[in-house]
């Protein structure tokens, strides 16, 4: 029964999966001219060949940390001291070794937001 919400006709459909039937049996793509294939990650991404972003390490600067804890905690748990940040991190499937080093942080302090907690972790890291 059509019902006319299609926006392709019953010839387009079965072209669609003549095209697309190669790419699903093999899992790859089947085309002949590379130009076609969709682009893969650069490799001189950090965020894909380096793993995750973890104070103390080589790659870990102030600006990479703190997008790192603004992408994972948000707004949501400030403020809050180092162990309930460790928690929120832990919660969230942050990586470990992000969570262990919250939690080394002094545990008297309390951080206002993402950007003073990645001062403290960086500055604490050197």
């Amino acid at each position: 029964m059509q019902r006319g919400s299609d926006r392709l006709s019953v010839h387009r459909d079965d072209e669609m999966k003549h095209e697309l039937q190669g790419l699903l049996r093999s899992g790859h793509p089947t085309r002949s001219e590379e130009w076609h294939d969709p682009e893969p990650s650069a490799e001189d991404d950090p965020e894909v060949w380096g793993g995750p972003v973890v104070p103390g390490t080589s790659r870990a600067s102030l600006a990479t940390v703190r997008l790192e804890l603004g992408r994972i905690l948000g707004r949501s748990p400030f403020p809050a001291g180092p162990d309930e940040l460790a928690l929120t991190l832990r919660r969230r499937n942050a990586p470990d070794a992000l969570v262990e080093a919250v939690r080394r942080l002094p545990h008297k302090e309390r951080y206002a937001n993402a950007a003073a907690l990645a001062e403290a972790l960086v500055g604490s890291g050197r």
